[in-house]
């Protein structure tokens, strides 16, 4: 596997050699080891969703019980596919590459975001953060975190997501056709299982436990995900289109993005080590120029 990826150099400054070693050299230390601990959240949570229908249907768990826990799992629901996203479970012709790939496609379920879209998507953001052009994640930009979720909840409505559409167009990744085949065949999933619902007298319970959560879950992760990081969307370049921030939910309400800026420099740490890694490049950062607001 090259350096490049390994690490995303991109926008490196060549002329400060040993501070960027030194970055380097401290990111590399958290990468390679396999996040186990995403594994068990990705399936985990999965069947956790999945055990909500039947517990509910035969009225062991109260409707509204179960409509809080399947907000929590669509909330949970991304996270340890964006870490298969970027092989870090496992890379390509290493023995764990199929549980790299069951985690991406399973996590995602819940939220009908089917892995393929989520990486080509995913893959043009990393490269383009914040160009207003370029970007599928631009139009999550806000002034304040509530106008973030008024503009997320608006581009759930149908024939909307334009950007997102745009980019899968335009994209020249092989894998395109059979992406948007598993979307297919996901969507008709979803809507199939919503139907069956209704016309069997379990509407409710349909929008309770998917439809509603779904929609509720995306906009929470859109709001911490995609605009908390990167607000207020208006710089480009290695260290300056994502940011160090203090959340006013801690960490974990956050879902660690509080330390983004550490995954878009490298993107194969884990998630659970971008704290770690974050606080040992501090300095190093800092030198460096990147936003750091509260941390």
């Amino acid at each position: 596997m090259s350096l490049a990826e390994v690490l995303d150099t991109r926008g490196a400054d060549p002329s400060d050699k040993k501070l960027t070693d030194t970055e380097f050299e401290i990111g590399r230390k958290y990468m390679g080891r396999l996040p186990w601990e995403m594994v068990a959240w990705g399936l985990g949570n999965f069947v956790v969703w999945l055990s909500l229908w039947p517990l509910v249907l035969s009225g062991v768990m109260p409707l509204w019980a179960g409509f809080l826990v399947s907000c929590v799992c669509m909330a949970l629901g991304y996270l340890p596919s964006h870490e298969a996203q970027h092989s870090i479970i496992g890379a390509r012709g290493t023995k764990w590459r199929w549980l790299n790939e069951l985690v991406g496609h399973v996590s995602t379920i819940p939220l009908v975001f089917p892995y393929r879209i989520a990486w080509i998507t995913h893959r043009h953001h990393h490269a383009h953060a914040n160009d207003p052009l370029l970007d599928p994640d631009y139009p999550t930009r806000g002034d304040t975190w509530w106008k973030a979720a008024w503009g997320a909840m608006y581009a759930r409505q149908p024939m909307r997501n334009e950007t997102y559409k745009r980019c899968v167009e335009e994209s020249s990744d092989p894998t395109v056709p059979r992406a948007k085949a598993e979307a297919a065949v996901l969507n008709l999933v979803y809507y199939g299982v919503l139907t069956t619902m209704a016309w069997s007298g379990h509407a409710i319970e349909a929008a309770l436990l998917w439809w509603l959560p779904r929609h509720l879950g995306t906009i929470y992760l859109i709001t911490f995900l995609s605009w908390a990081p990167h607000h207020p969307h208006s710089e480009t370049g290695r260290y300056r289109d994502t940011r160090a921030w203090k959340s006013p939910l801690g960490t974990i309400l956050s879902l660690g993005m509080e330390y983004h800026v550490v995954h878009h420099l490298f993107p194969k740490i884990p998630l659970f080590q971008t704290g770690p890694a974050y606080w040992e490049l501090r300095d190093v950062l800092d030198e460096k120029g990147i936003r750091i607001e509260g941390l």
